[in-house]
């Protein structure tokens, strides 16, 4: 609900449900029981926000095809009009698992949203091998596996994160190639190293949003906080404060962008090896009203202040 309160966000990216004292493993009845869990939450978030129509992206409790099955039946919940997220395997492979979840997406006549997120550091030793294995990953994604959507965004790893400074370089060069040489539609998928209620949260958000806008990117996908490994590290507030860096830089030339970001990496480059992970979403929310907190929002505001300061035009 927290994103979902949100204006300027347009679709849920749903989290992985955690069932308390249950040991959740493929094809087991609580994997079934979370998906449909986590449908169910999502669509009362929808609700509850007056967004019943939103686009849900999901589910993401699912490691089988059958829970996937499940969340097509009528009714599972999951609509024609909502998005399987469905991964590629590093690097530039597939598993019979995603074949047939795509298989299931495609003839429920879902939208289908394929990720590939290379590992810089790994097979791909720099930013050069990167940029080249992304672009592969996008063109599978659309030639062999249907996508209608692509996420990328290249993760780095040493920081486990997509807003280092090499990673950024990667991702830039390979998405506007894409947006220069196809009408593809891509999305760039954030995973930040550090958690919610932080400065340095907020500063990762918005200088990816940056160069994701200003290189072509159709889909700013924000934030798995704490690299996406930490339960309930996420709000909606790091989704806004990327969704208005985003709005500020559009309109930016390369050029302008990039001087802009040099300093917003500057402000946090340094401190990618120890992120602050923050706060949980119940120290930083109120979990009853789904409002953020007088310190949240002034963190927030805060950062928007430096962002400015920065030379990045943000709006609140």
């Amino acid at each position: 609900m927290s994103y979902a309160q949100e204006r300027c966000i347009d679709a849920l990216f749903d989290g992985a449900i955690n069932i308390p004292n249950a040991d959740t493993y493929p094809d087991s009845p609580q994997e079934m029981y979370s998906v449909i869990k986590e449908i169910r939450y999502s669509e009362m978030a929808r609700m509850n926000s007056g967004r019943p129509g939103m686009c849900m992206v999901g589910p993401e409790s699912s490691l089988t095809i059958g829970s996937r099955i499940i969340a097509n039946l009528p009714n599972g919940g999951m609509r024609t009009s909502d998005a399987h997220n469905i991964p590629q395997r590093n690097e530039l492979k597939i598993d019979a698992a995603s074949l047939n979840m795509l298989t299931a997406a495609k003839i429920n006549g879902n939208i289908i949203m394929v990720e590939g997120l290379p590992i810089l550091g790994g097979y791909c030793r720099g930013v050069e091998e990167t940029s080249i294995c992304e672009i592969a990953s996008a063109i599978a994604s659309f030639v062999l596996f249907g996508a209608h959507v692509h996420s990328c965004g290249p993760i780095h790893i040493k920081y486990g994160a997509t807003t280092a400074r090499e990673t950024l370089k990667a991702h830039s060069h390979s998405v506007a190639a894409l947006d220069r040489n196809t009408d593809a539609l891509i999305g760039s998928m954030f995973y930040v190293a550090s958690g919610p209620c932080t400065e340095m949260c907020f500063l990762e958000n918005a200088t990816q949003a940056m160069v994701a806008t200003v290189s072509g990117v159709e889909v700013i996908e924000t934030s798995a906080s704490c690299k996406g490994a930490e339960v309930d590290r996420a709000t909606g507030k790091e989704a806004r404060f990327a969704a208005k860096a985003s709005q500020a830089a559009a309109g930016l030339t390369a050029d302008e962008a990039n001087e802009i970001v040099e300093r917003l990496l500057g402000s946090y480059e340094s401190d990618l090896g120890n992120a602050p992970y923050g706060m949980s979403f119940r120290e930083c929310y109120d979990p009853l009203t789904g409002k953020p907190t007088e310190e949240h929002l002034r963190i927030y505001e805060d950062t928007v202040t430096k962002v400015r300061d920065l030379g990045l035009p943000m709006r609140y």
